[in-house]
């Protein structure tokens, strides 16, 4: 099983629209670099859902349940999307300047290439960041 991180601005699809739907398909990636995150992910993957923009701090925890497939947005057939389930919330959100401030995130995705939409989570970050939010898998 492997780790990601996705973002979301929540004015466009928040954590609470996440669960509401239960589960979606994660869409509208036009970025080469987080597209190589999406086609590596895997049925059972965990993704955190990150809130950008507004927030800026990791809410919730989300399963992949469809492998990529072709962007339903787009004809571009360059662009995929993958299907996600909502898991659980986080009891305490992780912010972005915990993360920063914390010398275990130094390589993380999220901090060394902030922009990218998909982004990868090492185990032991994952970890980490599960103990900030005092939540279980």
């Amino acid at each position: 099983m492997n780790y990601w991180l996705i973002k979301s601005e929540p004015y466009k699809y928040s954590w609470d629209q996440m669960v509401a739907d239960g589960s979606t398909y994660w869409d509208g990636v036009r970025s080469y670099g987080a597209r190589i995150q999406l086609r590596a992910m895997q049925n059972g993957d965990i993704c955190l859902f990150y809130h950008s923009n507004e927030g800026k701090e990791i809410v919730g925890i989300t399963r992949v349940i469809k492998e990529a497939y072709q962007d339903p947005t787009t004809d571009d057939d360059r662009w995929v999307a993958v299907d996600v389930e909502a898991i659980k919330p986080l009891n305490k959100s992780v912010t972005l300047a915990q993360i920063k401030a914390d010398d275990t995130f130094a390589n993380m995705a999220l901090v060394k290439q902030g922009r990218l939409s998909v982004g990868p989570v090492q185990e032991f970050e994952f970890e980490e960041i599960m103990k900030l939010a005092e939540t279980s898998l």
